[in-house]
């Protein structure tokens, strides 16, 4: 009798016996084969160990499957029940988290693709499962998706036959040590950076701290001093790798930010703000003499939602 699977360790590198392309016909022969571990979920590994295989699903509309590069979602978030997301992930997530250390520990990933993927809330492979060889995790970021959470996403590269995929550890400072807990707790902490500069500084002092959709000027102190956060027009970071200009940031209130950063709110060419999920004009953008904004960072920022409900 089989081990239960829950007794079968992490381990990385190819499948013995298993050939790159072989066909298998659903979770349970993968799981025999020592393809995939974790039958019935995408990500197989822990947090403290790292991720040996995952299985392209279909699952997420922000992921890009192509045959040597791979943008792969994370897990978390997800309702089983309609298939949509109704959270944000975060990088903390025991699949997220043991990805990350493949990418900081050189360890490669398994990669299995679901054929004939069919359905929109539960998603199945009609025409079962192809191993597609050895990835590694070459970087990673967070963004915003196109459902309006905030995701996590991988960058896969093809590891060709006896190629190795090298570590890409996180430089310790002076008297820490170098273990994956480590390696882990900075990944994540350079991921909640805060960007605070002149730009940032700047926008919010030419609008005085008021919001330039809502007109809130969110004032936190007996003195009078007021809240209000810059918001990148064209999304700084990785994929999208706007700049940190004037001319690509708007002054807000915390609320308009996480609507606009998630397309709930949008721009028009003209600077009109409209509701991105009905299209409904909301009110003119306030827009100060000294501030230019460029029409091509609100372009890109409409581009990114334009597909949000298809499929």
């Amino acid at each position: 009798m089989a081990k239960a699977q829950s007794s079968n360790p992490v381990r990385f590198g190819p499948p013995r016996g298993v050939e790159e392309g072989q066909w298998f016909a659903g979770h349970r022969q993968l799981h025999a084969a020592g393809v995939h571990r974790r039958s019935g979920q995408g990500i197989s590994g822990t947090a403290h160990e790292g991720v040996d295989s995952i299985v392209l699903s279909g699952g997420y509309i922000d992921d890009k499957y192509g045959e040597r590069e791979i943008i792969y979602t994370g897990e978390g978030g997800r309702d089983r029940d309609t298939g949509r997301l109704y959270a944000d992930q975060t990088l903390t997530s025991p699949g997220n988290a043991g990805l990350l250390l493949n990418e900081g520990l050189g360890h490669p990933v398994r990669v299995v693709r679901g054929l004939k993927i069919r359905g929109k809330k539960r998603v199945r492979a009609t025409g079962g499962y192809e191993y597609c060889g050895l990835f590694r995790v070459a970087e990673h970021w967070t963004t915003v998706g196109k459902e309006g959470f905030r995701i996590c996403q991988f960058r896969l590269l093809k590891l060709d036959p006896g190629e190795t995929a090298q570590p890409h550890p996180v430089t310790p400072g002076q008297g820490e040590d170098t273990t994956t807990e480590e390696q882990l707790r900075r990944i994540v902490a350079y991921e909640r950076l805060i960007r605070d500069s002149k730009v940032a500084r700047k926008v919010k002092e030419i609008y005085d701290n008021t919001c330039q959709i809502c007109n809130c000027r969110l004032v936190v102190s007996p003195g009078g001093e007021a809240y209000s956060e810059a918001a990148h027009i064209h999304a700084l970071g990785r994929p999208h790798d706007g700049p940190d200009e004037l001319w690509n940031v708007l002054c807000l209130c915390a609320n308009c930010h996480a609507l606009f950063d998630r397309g709930a709110l949008q721009l028009s060419d003209e600077f009109d703000v409209f509701d991105g999920l009905n299209q409904r004009f909301v009110g003119a953008l306030n827009l100060a003499k000294e501030h230019h904004i460029k029409v091509a960072c609100v372009r890109q920022h409409r581009a990114r939602w334009a597909d949000r409900f298809v499929g």
